[in-house]
């Protein structure tokens, strides 16, 4: 009509005044807040992939994200890795068994090694185990190892002046593969080392893995993470420290470094990619390891211990150890 001036659409309330409407008073505006990103696919207990098994680019990823948010247990599932962590006395808390498991020797033998040691022995329902190892194939059987305590880049300066012997640390850079990295920590603690450093993002982290792998070493060598593994070569170089990478292109041979009888740390590169560009360019040398013709490269922990014997062989000539 034309005399009607009211917009078309709006509604008045009855017995209220001219020209309010009905609205929701603004009780639907949480209802417009955001609630979030979105769950990942795995992360979805509804979703096809939350029971597809993780590649292990994923689960290395998983690993530093747990890393950087906190310390966190780790379950080993299956009657062989568990029998072999407590055969290699891995540090655990509680061994769980699946009520009515079909024993065999390797669970009797397990049961026995966490009863000596004193380990807590729970029997859990299948379910339940198949809830705590994330569906992993645990065979009726898993054991709960702590987080690993790790130290910090400073102390290992510390425990190198109270040994009272030139510091000798080593640095992985991008090495993945907890196998690596607990074939190096042995190699360290078998020449002498006082610590060795990993970089908070792309690197291997302490699980029972590098623990089998360190033969028990991981209890007794220091292990430090470095939230910026250049920043940290640095900090060490300003104290006197001489940083030597790992270069299978360099013209300079293990045999030539003459920097291994004084302080010094050594950076292990990945397998492949060798150093990252930073972290040659904080190098203040880089040698090489003389080999037959026809073999590319050796194994990150095998170049370490090579390089790590040899410093360790001029430290007894030169009488430092």
């Amino acid at each position: 009509m034309a005399g009607n001036s009211r917009r078309k659409g709006a509604m008045r309330k009855p017995g209220t005044k001219k020209g309010a409407v009905v609205g929701s008073g603004g009780q639907r505006r949480k209802g417009l807040e955001g609630k979030g990103p979105t769950p990942k696919a795995h992360e979805r207990p509804n979703h096809k992939a939350y029971r597809k098994p993780l590649s292990p680019q994923a689960k290395q990823r998983n690993d530093t994200k747990r890393r950087d948010t906190g310390p966190t247990s780790e379950l080993v599932a299956g009657r062989n890795p568990v029998l072999e962590c407590l055969r290699a006395e891995v540090p655990a808390t509680a061994l769980y068994v699946a009520i009515g498991i079909d024993a065999d020797d390797r669970v009797t033998a397990a049961v026995q090694l966490a009863a000596d040691r004193g380990l807590s022995v729970l029997e859990v329902s299948r379910p339940e185990l198949d809830r705590l190892t994330n569906n992993a194939t645990h065979q009726g059987i898993s054991l709960q190892i702590p987080p690993f305590e790790y130290s910090h880049p400073d102390d290992l300066l510390d425990i190198a002046k109270e040994s009272g012997e030139d510091a000798l640390l080593v640095a992985l850079d991008g090495v993945t593969d907890p196998r690596n990295l607990g074939a190096v920590i042995r190699s360290a603690a078998a020449f002498g080392a006082h610590g060795v450093v990993v970089p908070q993002r792309r690197s291997a982290s302490i699980t029972a893995v590098a623990w089998r792998t360190s033969a028990g070493t991981a209890a007794r060598m220091p292990v430090a993470v470095a939230t910026n593994l250049t920043r940290t070569l640095k900090d060490w170089a300003d104290t006197g420290l001489m940083v030597v990478g790992l270069d299978a292109d360099s013209s300079i041979t293990v045999d030539e470094l003459e920097l291994a009888t004084g302080p010094i740390v050594v950076v292990v590169g990945s397998e492949g990619r060798g150093l990252s560009r930073l972290v040659r360019e904080r190098c203040d040398e880089t040698v090489s390891i003389p080999m037959a013709a026809g073999v590319e490269s050796l194994n990150a922990s095998v170049a370490a211990g090579v390089v790590l014997a040899e410093i360790a062989r001029r430290r007894r000539v030169a009488g430092r150890i």
